[in-house]
């Protein structure tokens, strides 16, 4: 599968790996299904409503599979309410208790997020992926640097690829050996070198769907940063089924941010790209406010289209030649709009984000309705 036609543009093609094709609830993973963004609740589970809350936010941003985490048997009661109220799978995220995993898999989550290896017994695992298969449950291996097991630290010395990649098969070959194959994978690091060097070694390994993120990444923007060099670098060697973004933020931004990274690699094209410049002294307008405005009003925005926001007539034009709808900073507060790539008409200062607004809406349900015709 590729981002793009290669017979046009080359330098933008993403050959993706090859892995087979595994489903969580009703959303497919691996293969050429389109790369899904996840995040995770930060919620007390117990409490349903406050978690059916945040995942409804993250719903209409976007997400595709949320996970949440399940640490007691209040949580696993609870989440038979949770998953009844949610338009995306549950992953359930289950640490060392395997009853809580039985517990979630009856209780309706799509996936268990598991280590094989952290449950205890072969019969208690045994249980567990019975309970998985019973139920219709995938399960994802979370291998991370933080939690490695005893005897590959004192192997290898410290987290290192080769100890995450070995962590990963052994617990792969758990799930084998019980002849349970609907999994996917994560080997998680904090450090992005050690990250994307286990992630590149597991997919020359491996053929499931891999899960990709950075974890413990930081804030909104240190963490984005990171995730951004880590996962990119590997999205773009075409590594990655399924990704989500660790901030020390709220669950939505999370869901924000790995689209926009998607969407700069042309991997998924869920709503408005714009396209700004950082302002100048020569801007006709206050773009860094006007930018912010634009993308909080435009976030309801599922369909793909362009917008540039450009402050002068040195780049504005060029830009706008390339986007769906372009504005260029003018002169006594009357600014260029750009349709199509072509000059269209000129808006008042005052009236430009109200303006702006409009045409992506009418130029969305354009593209909407040519689409319903199509079908």
């Amino acid at each position: 599968m590729t981002s793009n036609n290669p017979s046009l543009r080359p330098w933008r093609d993403i050959d993706r790996r090859k892995s087979r094709q595994i489903m969580v609830g009703d959303v497919p993973v691996g293969g050429d299904a389109p790369i899904t963004v996840q995040t995770m609740t930060n919620t007390l589970t117990s409490d349903a409503k406050a978690t059916i809350d945040q995942i409804r936010r993250c719903e209409e941003a976007g997400v595709d599979i949320i996970r949440v985490s399940c640490p007691d048997v209040e949580s696993t009661t609870a989440l038979k309410q949770i998953v009844r109220a949610s338009n995306v799978p549950i992953v359930a995220d289950i640490h060392f208790h395997y009853k809580r995993g039985i517990e979630a898999a009856e209780a309706g989550a799509a996936c268990l997020r598991i280590n094989p290896g952290n449950i205890g017994s072969s019969a208690r695992v045994r249980e567990v992926i019975d309970a998985a298969k019973s139920n219709g449950c995938a399960i994802r291996i979370g291998v991370n640097a933080g939690s490695l097991e005893k005897d590959l630290l004192e192997k290898y010395g410290e987290p290192c690829p080769e100890a995450l990649v070995e962590s990963a098969l052994d617990h792969i070959k758990i799930l084998q050996d019980h002849d349970f194959h609907e999994f996917k994978v994560a080997v998680k690091a904090s450090d992005v070198f050690l990250a994307v060097a286990a992630y590149s070694q597991l997919a020359d390994a491996v053929d499931c769907p891999l899960h990709l993120g950075i974890t413990e990444a930081g804030g909104l923007i240190g963490g984005t940063v990171k995730s951004s060099i880590g996962m990119g670098n590997l999205l773009w060697a075409g590594i990655g089924d399924t990704i989500r973004v660790s901030l020390s933020a709220e669950p939505e931004e999370e869901v924000r941010v790995g689209y926009e990274m998607l969407k700069a690699l042309g991997l998924r094209t869920r709503g408005v790209r714009v396209v700004s410049c950082p302002s100048c002294a020569r801007q006709g307008f206050d773009v860094i406010r006007t930018v912010q405005k634009l993308e909080e009003r435009l976030q309801h925005i599922r369909t793909p289209l362009s917008l540039s926001v450009l402050g002068c007539v040195v780049n504005g034009p060029g830009e706008a030649r390339e986007t769906d709808i372009g504005i260029t900073g003018g002169g006594k507060g009357k600014h260029m709009v750009y349709l199509s790539g072509v000059t269209d008409h000129h808006v008042a200062d005052a009236d430009m984000v109200d303006h702006i607004v409009k045409l992506v809406e009418a130029k969305a349900a354009e593209i909407e309705a040519g689409i319903s015709e199509a079908a």
